[in-house]
């Protein structure tokens, strides 16, 4: 029970009781996320629900800021620092983690977040026209990739998040969500991508930094999340769900 609070309180901007736990503790409440995402998404497609009765791009809206809201923009910040740490490292891996543990922004950055926040905003559009209950499992399946990049990514920095959690995930944790996975992709078959998008962001970022960091866990949910949605919008207009 300790590790799900923490794995609510470091993923969301909930309030949630306090409690102490030790380094193991927190790298095991990876095992978690997922449920987190659920958690997440539900909030966020009932404000799309309600947003939409008003207006469809208007739920969207209403969705978006509340997705923003409850995660307190964490993973759009390891998007920024990944974004920005590309645009300036011309190559240069050494160059690219040093402007990564920079905490300011840069134009790289920015532009990162106005394209995430456009693509999600047109997305959930999209995906809500067809019915907002979907989007319950947007945050869900994203919040997989964690559990899947620390069995397959080495950690760059000694000490940070991707160190601490590197080795936290058994093999029963991914068996087990991967069941859970494809129920769900029975009931939205778009999902069966999720398995591919992870495995692609992973050797993406194994090519790019040569393995993972806090920073790309963020990214890489920011990147599963608007891939979903995508998959989403475009199994619905194939299915004739969506007009």
């Amino acid at each position: 029970m300790r590790r799900l609070i923490v794995a609510f309180g470091f993923l969301t901007r909930l309030p949630m009781p306090r409690v102490t736990v030790g380094p193991s503790g927190f790298a095991e409440a990876i095992r978690f996320y997922p449920i987190v995402g659920l958690a997440v998404g539900v909030m966020v497609a009932v404000a799309g629900w309600l947003g939409a009765l008003i207006d469809p791009w208007t739920g969207a809206c209403a969705a978006l800021l509340t997705w923003v809201a409850i995660t307190g923009a964490l993973h759009l910040d390891g998007l920024a620092d990944l974004a920005d740490g590309l645009g300036a490292a011309h190559g240069d891996r050494t160059r690219l983690l040093a402007v990564m543990a920079d905490p300011h922004i840069g134009s790289f950055g920015v532009v990162a977040i106005v394209s995430q926040m456009i693509a999600k905003l047109v997305l959930l559009h999209a995906v809500g026209m067809a019915g907002w209950w979907v989007v319950i499992l947007v945050p869900f399946a994203a919040r997989m990739g964690p559990l899947a990049w620390a069995r397959m990514l080495p950690p760059i920095r000694a000490g940070g998040l991707g160190a601490a959690i590197a080795g936290a995930v058994r093999r029963q944790d991914l068996i087990g969500w991967g069941l859970v996975l494809a129920l769900a992709a029975v009931m939205a078959p778009a999902l069966v991508i999720v398995p591919f998008l992870l495995l692609g962001v992973a050797a993406w970022l194994r090519r790019t930094l040569g393995g993972v960091t806090g920073d790309a866990y963020g990214a890489g949910i920011e990147i599963a999340e608007t891939g979903v949605l995508l998959a989403l919008a475009v199994g619905g207009v194939m299915t004739g769900t969506l007009r």
